[in-house]
């Protein structure tokens, strides 16, 4: 006999990636439009939620028990629900250990703790292997990790970690450690070119990332990462959501760069 709540609306992608993972997603009932992972998700499951916004009629049709969102950006959402009559479980994770543990939680919430568990321990076996491999490099590279254009933003915290285990150092460490987008701005690009990143991974939070753009940009000429070639996109469904995959298929792009890089100057 199963446990725990019977429909579950998603309001981003990782509870969604996370219950498919369990072998859980029948009771999945409504899912964010920005899901994109696993695919067969947005085949399966009405879409009544954007990142910021919801159909919160819509929500009510389906008829919750609960409902998963993330972040204070989902509060004004959260509240609404909450005042519905729904039940509302908004995590706020945000570094790798966040991640994990938010796997575990969320198992064990919809009764499937053990299966939950063994996810997360291979999520963590994943990681490691990624990380043993990066300690073999001759070099780490100075990382510059842009979360957005205008304004320049750097990365959040798990993608900081995750640099770091894929075998590159992120240059804006202290920004890292700010939850909030707003306080990860930079100033000017001085603050970058001072920092002389070797490569820089764009993930412009859903839209195209254009490396000419960047090479462009006043006073870059010298910058090694922008004088070597090695402006990389990581697409944002893989790295910009507190989910399984970023500590995937997201670390795993940014890997292949780092060691393509370590190697060709070994």
């Amino acid at each position: 006999m199963s446990h725990g709540p019977r429909r579950i609306v998603c309001l981003t992608e990782e509870p969604t990636e996370v219950l498919y993972a369990l072998g859980e997603q029948d009771r999945i009932v409504g899912i964010s439009g920005f899901t994109v992972r696993p695919p067969r998700a947005r085949r399966e499951k009405p879409k009544v939620s954007a990142f910021t916004s919801a159909k919160i009629d819509e929500i009510l049709k389906l008829e919750p028990d609960f409902v998963v969102g993330f972040s204070d950006i989902q509060a004004d959402i959260a509240a609404e629900l909450v005042r519905r009559g729904v039940e509302v479980w908004i995590s706020n994770h945000r570094s790798v250990e966040g991640i994990l543990d938010y796997v575990r939680r969320l198992g064990a919430l919809v009764g499937a703790t053990a299966a939950a568990n063994d996810y997360a321990d291979g999520l963590q076996r994943g990681l490691d292997a990624i990380a043993a491999e990066a300690a073999t490099l001759p070099r780490r590279p100075k990382v510059y990790f842009e979360e957005w254009d205008e304004p320049r933003i750097s990365g959040i915290r798990w993608v900081a970690e995750l640099v770091r285990i894929a075998g590159g150092d992120d240059i804006f460490p202290e920004l890292a450690a700010q939850s909030l987008a707003k306080y990860r701005i930079l100033a000017n690009d001085d603050q970058i070119i001072a920092r002389a990143p070797d490569i820089v991974f764009g993930s412009w939070c859903g839209k195209k990332f254009q490396p000419g753009k960047v090479a462009a940009r006043p006073g870059w000429e010298n910058v090694p990462a922008v004088r070597d070639g090695e402006l990389h996109e990581v697409k944002s469904p893989i790295i910009l959501q507190p989910g399984p995959a970023a500590l995937t298929e997201g670390v795993q792009v940014m890997a292949a760069h780092i060691r393509a890089w370590a190697l060709a100057r070994s």
